[in-house]
């Protein structure tokens, strides 16, 4: 038995972060009614990669049901009602607003249902002068300050996935678990409301700290960190690049005499500590290269390995695909869907004594008529 069999989980859901984080309840055994408007979650038309299906909509809806529902029409949104009235969660991340203008505001369901949880994702909370502001996850990188440290010196980028929704779904996922662990405990749901600026804002918190407290804001330095050094890239011949993390004083020692052959290296005023490496990283990231290219990628790879510095090459999306630790560790496995047989990495927690569902992507409104009659609805109101 799964942790989660027997919690039934409404979610009107669209996009990623609400997806992302019912899901991630699907892994563990709840059941996910998804209610998707007439032509669905219009996530399902980002792209046509994965055999015609949408390669995000894939990653997001395994192990849920689909049910399609008209909320403008009485009739849809009596029929959403009901799978409420029965459920032990609902999540929505529908615009500001909407969900109230619906009649499914958290206020007025919990007065019905107190033993409900209920959970609202939004871009910026439910109050304030950004509440009523429309988020997309670009635009909450930059409002949360994370564009300002990524990317090169002349050049601000976006972090290459979601990462604000990613956020925003991962601590709706723990948020619900949390709820549903006090539930047990009192018999009473909750309220829970994640913002998509706060969470992202959580993630923030280094370079916050860094600017409040240190007189100056984190440079942007594209693959290099911005406060350790050496962290990153560095060139060995040609267009061979290795990449290493030098985490403290012991480990910059031992680079320098089992990597470089330059012990003196290591106590050069310029070097010597962490602050001054930073300062003086254009100097030394010279004097690295110089050594590397002497030595070549092989003997680089071989002695960073052997004086246990952490280093890691830069994979293509297709090596990931193939990446040896994921294959001996049987990271992959098939899921159904609609276009056939998919592959998928299984969730990343790995319990001893507790498996993961790995069910099937939905087709749209697939479950719809199944779950009406299940909920008690007839013929002629399922037709309606």
């Amino acid at each position: 038995m799964l942790p989660l069999e027997g919690i039934t989980v409404v979610s009107l859901e669209q996009a990623v972060a609400a997806p992302f984080a019912t899901r991630q309840l699907a892994d563990l055994g709840a059941r996910v009614i998804k209610v998707e408007r007439p032509g669905g979650d219009f996530a399902r038309k980002y792209d046509t990669t994965v055999h015609g299906m949408s390669s995000i909509f894939v990653w997001l809806n395994r192990s849920k049901e689909s049910i399609e529902l008209d909320l403008k029409e009485v009739a849809g949104r009596a029929a959403l009602e009901k799978l409420i009235s029965e459920a032990d969660v609902f999540v929505q991340n529908l615009a500001p607003g909407a969900v109230g203008r619906l009649g499914f505001s958290p206020e007025e369901l919990r007065r019905k249902y107190p033993q409900l949880i209920t959970c609202g994702i939004s871009g910026y909370g439910t109050d304030g002068p950004y509440k009523d502001k429309k988020a997309y996850d670009l635009l909450i990188q930059c409002e949360a300050g994370l564009m300002s440290v990524t990317g090169t010196e002349d050049t601000p980028s976006r972090a290459g996935i979601s990462i604000a929704d990613i956020a925003a779904g991962t601590y709706a996922y723990s948020g619900i678990l949390t709820a549903v662990i006090q539930r047990y405990k009192t018999g009473a749901g909750t309220d829970l409301e994640i913002s998509m600026l706060e969470a992202l804002g959580e993630w923030m918190n280094y370079p916050l700290l860094y600017a409040a407290y240190g007189g100056q804001e984190l440079k942007r330095t594209g693959a290099s960190h911005a406060g350790i050094y050496p962290y990153g890239p560095f060139q060995v011949d040609g267009e061979q690049t290795v990449f290493l993390a030098i985490q403290n004083d012991r480990e910059w020692l031992r680079f320098c005499k089992s990597v470089l052959g330059d012990p003196e290296l290591a106590v050069d005023a310029r070097f010597e500590s962490n602050s001054v490496r930073v300062k003086n990283s254009a100097e030394l990231k010279g004097a690295i290269e110089k050594s590397f290219k002497l030595l070549g990628m092989h003997e680089v790879e071989k002695r960073l390995e052997e004086a246990c510095i952490a280093n890691a090459e830069m994979k293509s999306i297709k090596d990931v695909l193939k990446h040896p630790q994921l294959l001996h560790r049987n990271r992959w496995q098939e899921i159904d869907s609609p276009v056939g047989k998919l592959q998928s990495l299984i969730p990343p927690a790995t319990f001893k004594d507790i498996g993961t569902k790995m069910g099937a992507v939905p087709a749209l409104g697939q479950h719809t008529e199944a779950i009406l009659k299940e909920f008690g609805l007839v013929a002629e109101e399922i037709e309606t």
